[in-house]
């Protein structure tokens, strides 16, 4: 048994784009006539002209244009409005095969087992989601690394296990989101820190927010991505942090999640 969806896309509440509206625009474009397209399809010429009205009249922009004269005697054909919908709409369908070949791998519909999906729609509570795009997938003996580019020169290092990257079927150049709490982000000052662990972002302190006991550190590295510390007001105050300060977030590898 497979898991199959078709992809429809709305425009005030109406549908746009339909999978059989796209069959009938890819099949104008190569012909170039209404006509012909709805023979291809197939459907009926009523049909393909209701299809038309009906997308044309939810667009901002026309979608297709009538030319007239010429060696053919006129005809149809889409605009550049609508080749670009055409592109995007090529582009969902792909990201929507990969996602229902995901389900797949998660659940074993013949025997009814469907208790991993929960996994898909489970809010995460770790305040750092971060996205980046695999660069590196080293294996070892029983973990592997994962080495994700978050942009600005900035690359932050996982350690999960191997059945986890089999699980979500990671590979280099994959989008990905890492994850981490922000107690598990440590604050230091200073260049060249020596400690441990394999992450060490440097940034800027762009807010802090001091409670009774514990205090929250915003720090931007770049590329419109803030990590959020927490720790004790003690130590905000012991290292003397103050918002426009230099300073490095340090998480473990080890504390760093993959998501996809």
């Amino acid at each position: 048994m497979e898991i199959s969806s078709n992809l429809t896309l709305e425009l005030f509440n109406q549908p746009f784009l339909l999978e059989k509206r796209i069959e009938l625009l890819f099949a104008i474009e190569r012909v170039g006539s209404i006509s012909k397209a709805a023979k291809e399809v197939p459907m009926s010429y009523k049909s393909a002209w209701e299809a038309v009205d009906a997308m044309n009249n939810l667009s901002h922009t026309p979608i297709l244009t009538k030319v007239t004269g010429g060696a053919g005697g006129g005809g149809t054909q889409l605009t550049a409005y609508g080749k670009n919908l055409l592109k995007s709409y090529t582009l969902l369908k792909e990201e929507q095969k990969k996602f229902l070949e995901h389900l797949r791998t998660l659940t074993d519909i013949d025997t009814g087992t469907f208790k991993t999906i929960g996994r898909i729609a489970m809010q995460i509570s770790a305040r750092n989601q971060i996205q980046g795009y695999i660069k590196k997938i080293e294996k070892g003996r029983v973990n592997a690394k994962i080495v994700v580019e978050l942009g600005g020169g900035n690359s932050l290092v996982s350690i999960i296990t191997h059945n986890a990257v089999e699980a979500l079927n990671l590979q280099e150049d994959d989008e990905v989101t890492s994850f981490f709490k922000s107690n598990s982000v440590f604050i230091g000052v200073g260049n060249n820190l020596a400690i441990s662990a394999r992450n060490q972002l440097k940034g800027v302190i762009e807010r802090i927010h001091l409670g009774e006991v514990n205090g929250e550190v915003v720090v931007n590295i770049g590329s419109s991505n803030n990590i959020v510390s927490i720790i004790t007001k003690d130590a905000i105050n012991n290292m003397e942090l103050k918002e426009g300060m230099e300073v490095s977030a340090i998480i473990k590898a080890s504390d760093v999640m993959i998501g996809r």
